[in-house]
Formats: C-alpha cells, sequence, structure tokens
C-alpha cells in the first residue's frame, strides 16, 4: 500500500435536540460552530471535526464491553496531570456529569464525562508524542 490514513477527520455523535446539544458543545467544551441546520450541526473542538446528527431517543455511541461495562469511544488528550486536574474542576463547577479522576493502572490519569445525550467521553492527562512534536509542546 503506499498511501497511508493520516488522522481521523471527523466524527459522528447521535443528538435527540441538534440545537441543544450544539448549545451545550460550545459553552461547555468550547467548541467553535461552523454549520448548523435541523438535522446537524458541524463543530470544530481538539483539532478535530465533531458532527452531532439529530437521532431518535436513547441513542449513544457508547457501547458495552465483554463484561457488560458501558465504554466511551473517544478520548481528549490534555497537557498533564494538573490540566487535568483543572479541567476536572471546570467541568465539575459547569454543572457537567463527570466522574472521579482514575488511575487506570496505566501512564496518566483520567475522567469520563457526558453530554446531554449521554455520549460518554474520556479525558486522559498525557499528550501522544506525535501531537507535542508537532506542536512543539513540552
Amino acid at each position: 500500500m503506499s498511501e497511508t490514513l493520516l488522522r481521523v477527520g471527523t466524527t459522528y455523535l447521535p443528538v435527540t435536540n441538534v440545537e441543544l446539544s450544539s448549545e451545550w458543545y460550545v459553552s461547555k467544551l468550547g467548541a467553535e460552530l461552523n454549520y448548523k441546520d435541523d438535522d446537524k450541526a458541524i463543530l470544530n473542538i481538539a483539532n478535530q471535526s465533531i458532527f452531532l446528527v439529530k437521532s431518535k431517543e436513547n441513542q449513544s455511541a457508547n457501547f458495552y464491553d465483554a463484561y457488560g461495562e458501558e465504554r466511551f469511544t473517544l478520548t481528549f488528550e490534555v497537557n498533564g496531570s494538573s490540566a487535568l486536574e483543572a479541567i476536572h474542576q471546570e467541568f465539575r463547577e459547569k454543572k457537567m456529569k463527570v466522574g472521579e479522576i482514575e488511575d487506570r493502572g496505566h501512564a496518566g490519569r483520567n475522567f469520563v464525562f457526558c453530554d446531554l445525550d449521554g455520549n460518554k467521553f474520556d479525558v486522559w492527562s498525557e499528550l501522544s508524542p506525535e501531537f507535542k512534536e508537532k506542536y512543539n509542546i513540552s
């Protein structure tokens, strides 16, 4: 194969109310709204495009692992433990549904949060080395 996949460009998330959800992503996560109609909203957040797609109720991007645990499909990265603790506190102050900071037995620490429709997301305290190098982050 002479070409390779370079990055994840877009993630699609099911939401029941495009208007409310797009406002939530903008106000709570600092997303940039690029487009919105009755059926979808296109947001930029964390160097990625997120499409919020109007869906039936009780749908989410989550899945259940082999042990019955509901899991997230997307992890955001922050630069270090102090950044993780600060954003965790900020999300709590914004009255978001946020889990506790966890040590999962690997490098860094994590916490999980949810959007209005119960889509779960993970936040990890470790930036990937490639990202740090590309954006000259120490």
